[in-house]
């Protein structure tokens, strides 16, 4: 019965998320058990599209790419997919009305991945667009459960809170983004440039975006405010992490939050929600 293929299909973005990340894992764990499955579809889907640009080297990348369009572009249009992954990426964009400019503005991002782009403020913009705001959008689809009013309030917060999350993962990665990729994301600033003053500007960004993103947060359904508050206490400890180092430091090794600091902000997390002190 098709039941069993998609518990399946489930199940495998599951497993995707726990593989390759704790923060996103234990976020989605502290959210309402209902909306679950279709988060870890959403970072099933997106996880796939960033292998192929970030990790399948010596493979024809862009030809992958746009397999991964054209099967997206099969699978919404027949509800099926063989292809676990996009198969519950598509039943989660149709149980919840997720925008198809979202998905076609996340693979654009993912194909300026496969360029050498030199980023100025514009082509910057629109890759965090693309790769990070949209990708928080398809999840808020699925915390207001189709409250279309809901969604449009809390659009602006849930771009903020994705923004400073892509360029906190451009601080963390910014070593092997430059020497394994060949990237540099900040915009009109050259890798040998970066120095303290440059990174402070940069930081400053994304604390007012941080600060911006918990008015957001604050005023989510209970179902998936605890979820996203911790996911936001993952980053911000992170943040703080890089803000400490110099900008020769990050170049050398790779920011990180042990596990076990990990739950302890789930248990301090849990509380600050309890006692309403967010």
């Amino acid at each position: 019965m098709k039941n069993t293929y998609d518990k399946l299909a489930y199940s495998i973005s599951k497993c995707t998320t726990h593989t390759y990340s704790t923060s996103f894992s234990l976020g989605i764990k502290a959210l309402d058990a209902k909306l679950r499955s279709a988060i870890y579809a959403i970072y099933g889907y997106v996880r796939l599209a960033d292998e192929i640009v970030d990790s399948f080297h010596g493979y024809d990348q862009s030809s992958l790419l746009n397999q991964l369009i054209r099967e997206t572009d099969e699978a919404l249009a027949n509800k099926i997919s063989i292809n676990p992954i996009i198969q519950s990426f598509q039943e989660t964009v149709h149980q919840y009305s997720i925008d198809r400019q979202l998905i076609d503005q996340f693979l654009h991002s993912m194909s300026m991945d496969l360029e050498k782009v030199y980023y100025d403020k514009e082509n910057y913009d629109e890759y965090i667009l693309g790769s990070a705001e949209v990708v928080g959008l398809m999840c808020l689809h699925v915390f207001v459960e189709g409250d279309k009013a809901q969604y449009e309030k809390l659009k602006p917060y849930a771009q903020k809170l994705g923004s400073a999350f892509q360029k906190i993962n451009f601080l963390r990665d910014l070593k092997e983004d430059y020497y394994t990729l060949g990237r540099f994301y900040f915009p009109n600033l050259d890798f040998m440039a970066f120095n303290d003053e440059t990174k402070k500007v940069i930081e400053k960004e994304i604390e007012a975006e941080f600060k911006e993103a918990l008015i957001g947060i604050k005023m989510l359904p209970n179902s998936s405010k605890f979820g996203v508050y911790l996911a936001y206490r993952y980053y911000w400890t992170l943040f703080k992490k890089i803000q400490l180092k110099s900008s020769r430091d990050i170049l050398t090794n790779r920011t990180r939050v042990p596990n076990t600091e990990k739950m302890y902000l789930m248990m301090e997390s849990y509380l600050n929600l309890k006692m309403d002190r967010i």
